[in-house]
């Protein structure tokens, strides 16, 4: 697979607590030239960035990051105010207490309610697969198939562990097939990337590949 595809299904990342606007314009500037699918940063810089970049690049950002567990009604304030200030995409975490409790349905409700607050925003749901069991797992790749998100994302990057293949393709066996799969976490080489491509992951969460073409293009 060519660098070129795998960077445009890279959301170049950059989500560390200390990130400064002139890092997010850096790494703004990288997914313009390296034609990522987004870049996704915190939510406190989704307006500079967008009037940073215009139309150039797709700017997402996370919510109820990254612990999950806001309550529902701050999770969609949140969301309907990056939609406001020009996101384009939100990848949000799930409550992992709930998953705990197995209250699959009221996981699947706030999916869709952070998915009303979109307003037509692309919507991926973190999670966070590495605290979870892998009967949980699968019930939320049931979750997240009866919401009407369109992508399941394995992880925040900020727990214990970030994207296995294992997971990956357990989330391509149990996701309904409108449901697309982010890897995030971890992906640190081309051949990485092009293993997760291959089991069934349509975006990578990661800074690594824009990290070696720019090394390669030197």
């Amino acid at each position: 697979m060519e660098l070129k595809e795998i960077l445009s299904r890279c959301d170049h990342t950059l989500l560390a607590q200390g990130a400064t606007f002139e890092e997010i314009k850096a790494l703004c500037d990288d997914g313009i030239r390296f034609g990522t699918a987004s870049v996704c940063i915190p939510a406190c810089y989704v307006r500079r960035a967008k009037e940073y970049v215009g139309s150039k690049l797709k700017i997402c950002t996370v919510i109820g990051f990254p612990n999950g567990y806001d309550p529902t009604p701050v999770k969609c304030f949140e969301t309907a105010l990056a939609v406001a200030d020009g996101a384009d995409e939100i990848d949000m975490v799930i409550n992992i207490g709930m998953v705990k409790e197995r209250r699959y349905a009221d996981v699947t409700a706030e999916i869709n309610a952070v998915k009303d607050a979109c307003a037509g925003r692309l919507l991926k749901v973190i999670i966070e697969t590495c605290l979870l069991t892998e009967e949980e797992k699968i019930a939320m790749c049931k979750a997240v198939s009866d919401s009407r998100a369109e992508y399941i994302k394995t992880s925040t990057g900020f727990s214990k562990g970030g994207a296995t293949k294992e997971d990956v393709a357990l989330m391509k066996k149990y996701c309904a097939p409108h449901i697309k799969i982010k890897a995030a976490g971890g992906i640190s080489s081309i051949e990485d990337a092009e293993d997760f491509i291959n089991l069934g992951a349509s975006r990578l969460g990661t800074s690594r590949i824009v990290k070696i073409a720019k090394e390669l293009n030197k």
